[in-house]
């Protein structure tokens, strides 16, 4: 090919490129080669509420520094909601939750530190004499999988949930 030939089909490519129809054509080429490429897995842990009420969820762990109690995500009817992104630290993680709609509770024998409005309490001990409310926790066992999801139905009810 000499080089006014190549030189005139890339003349013909750019004019074309400028085209609103070789635009949407070149963008959607793009779009679906990057759907194509691997990406990290997400991991979480997430709480699905199941039920038809709206509630409030705490979430309380152990990381490097030692216990850590943290709420409030108040979570609508049939959603889910992310409580810790990244990879799973802990294989035991502590749920306490409240049913807006209808009273009760999702209660446990893990008593740890929470309060009335947003909050992150480092420690366990001495809740009620540090200003705070004790209550207790259901002991989630994820199995030291990095991400899980822990699915909320009616109070009574045990927790259920997974990778």
């Amino acid at each position: 090919m000499s080089t006014t030939a190549a030189s005139s089909l890339w003349a013909e490519f750019r004019a074309l490129s400028r085209s609103a129809g070789c635009r949407t054509l070149l963008r959607f080429g793009l779009a679906a080669g990057l759907a194509a490429l691997p990406l990290p897995a997400l991991a979480d842990l997430r709480l699905c509420n199941q039920t038809a009420s709206k509630v409030g969820v705490t979430v309380g762990y152990r990381d490097a520094q030692g216990w850590v109690t943290e709420g409030w995500w108040d979570l609508k009817p049939r959603s889910c909601e992310t409580l810790l992104r990244g990879s799973l630290a802990a294989q035991f993680y502590y749920v306490y939750a409240v049913d807006y709609t209808r009273g009760g509770e999702w209660s446990g024998r893990a008593m740890m530190c929470t309060r009335d409005t947003a909050f992150t309490i480092r420690g366990v001990e001495d809740c009620l004499a540090r200003g705070f409310d004790r209550n207790g926790f259901i002991e989630v066992d994820t199995g030291q999988q990095r991400n899980w999801t822990i699915q909320l139905s009616d109070p009574g009810q045990p927790l259920a949930g997974g990778p």
